[in-house]
């Protein structure tokens, strides 16, 4: 993608596509992402941020005090990890067969993967129990609401997105951030919906909310849950 400037803003240009709207998004990472149509010039595109700068101004500065929560870990006993929106505390297992395990309430962690191979290793094993456990459930809710839609799904994934939540591709293939598992039921159905939504429209026009409205008509409660809590769903 190609960085520019307008005033004080910085912004990432993506390629234009066939959509009919400048799309801009503050992305997990803070970076300001330009989605345009795809006979905009990047004089026209410049025109269009300078015209929403205040909007930007707005969100990033949203965006800062939201991060400033961000999670420190310690990897001790008794530290606290989210699941499907629960808090779980940590119990350091010696000799335990498993690298990771959610028992009575409790996330059992191998004490000898830390011992071992330290903090690293024990975010391998967070991790993959969220892929595993993910994979179930992404599996499981869109097959759900795919009929509700109208979309076929070719194919789907769950691994580590970087600073964004989900993605969708023209083939069908849809993509889960491994974190969201840490997020609530409510909230994670909202990621699968908005994501088969944009297998109709890849934008966020009207009719794209109308859609995710009529699966979803509490939609902006979820997608304000996420926006608050996001920078909290971390190892």
């Amino acid at each position: 993608m190609e960085t520019r400037r307008v005033r004080d803003i910085d912004y990432q240009l993506s390629p234009g596509t066939a959509r009919t709207t400048t799309d801009i998004v503050i992305e997990r990472n803070g970076v300001v992402v330009v989605r345009p149509p795809k006979n905009h010039s990047p004089e026209k595109i410049d025109a269009v941020v300078d015209s929403k700068r205040i909007w930007i101004y707005r969100n990033l500065a949203e965006w800062r005090d939201l991060n400033a929560t961000a999670v420190v870990r310690e990897w001790v006993n008794g530290e606290t990890f989210l699941y499907l929106g629960r808090s779980y505390r940590l119990s350091l297992i010696s000799k335990q067969k498993c690298a990771l395990k959610l028992v009575d309430g409790r996330f059992c962690l191998n004490r000898d993967l830390i011992d071992e191979g330290g903090t690293a290793a024990a975010k391998l094993a967070f991790e993959k129990y969220y892929t595993d456990k993910g994979m179930q459930r992404f599996k499981k809710r869109v097959s759900f609401f795919t009929p509700k839609v109208g979309i076929a799904v070719s194919n789907i994934v769950v691994k580590d997105m970087g600073y964004r939540w989900a993605s969708c591709s023209k083939s069908g293939k849809m993509s889960f951030h491994w974190k969201s598992m840490m997020a609530p039921p409510k909230v994670i159905d909202y990621l699968v919906v908005h994501e088969l939504c944009h297998m109709h429209h890849r934008n966020h026009s009207d009719a794209f909310w109308n859609e995710v409205d009529k699966i979803l008509p509490d939609y902006q409660e979820r997608k304000m849950w996420l926006r608050k809590n996001g920078a909290g769903l971390d190892l």
